[in-house]
């Protein structure tokens, strides 16, 4: 049985359409770079904070702490957005024979990863606008009240992805499309 030239031409446009995928590959090794950053940049808000942690005020240890706690939010977030990115969108990662599978990989498709992403937005928001009503002397209402808005918005945005996605997963548990 012979092809086509019509048929030739679909097969390698579909085989150039799959293959563009690993364009992708390379944004996730910068997202190892960027993650690398805040690996560097954790030990130096470590020391600072040893630093000051004798003469500090608690509300400046708190600050201190939770400018480290976003730090490891963000690298988890880092983490999450290049494993499973790469893993819905690039390539299989093969990990059976090791012991380092995390419990979630290969469990999160592309809306999962939007949900968890957005809850993470969520809650680096949370500890930014506690760090904002820490510092609530050095700030005006108006701008307190702005920041309280944008974090809202997050919110409603992670509810509303979580929402959608429960009637997505409905219907396709009912049989649906």
């Amino acid at each position: 049985m012979s092809t086509t030239p019509a048929k030739k031409l679909e097969v390698f446009i579909e085989r150039i359409v799959m293959g563009s995928r690993w364009l992708q590959a390379p944004l996730y090794i910068g997202l190892v770079f960027v993650l690398g950053v805040v690996v560097v940049k954790f030990p130096f808000k470590i020391w600072e904070l040893m630093r000051k942690a004798i003469s500090a005020e608690e509300a400046d240890l708190v600050l201190a702490v939770l400018s480290l706690v976003d730090l490891i939010m963000v690298a988890n977030l880092v983490v999450m957005v290049i494993i499973s990115g790469y893993e819905n969108f690039v390539s299989h990662i093969d990990v059976d024979e090791t012991r380092d599978r995390l419990a979630w990989f290969g469990k999160l498709d592309a809306g999962s990863l939007k949900i968890k992403l957005a809850s993470s937005i969520v809650a680096i928001s949370s500890i930014h606008l506690l760090q904002r009503f820490l510092e609530a002397g050095d700030y005006d209402n108006s701008k307190l009240y702005v920041l309280v808005v944008m974090h809202m918005a997050f919110v409603v945005s992670a509810l509303m992805l979580t929402y959608i996605d429960k009637i997505g997963s409905d219907k396709k548990a009912a049989g649906g499309p």
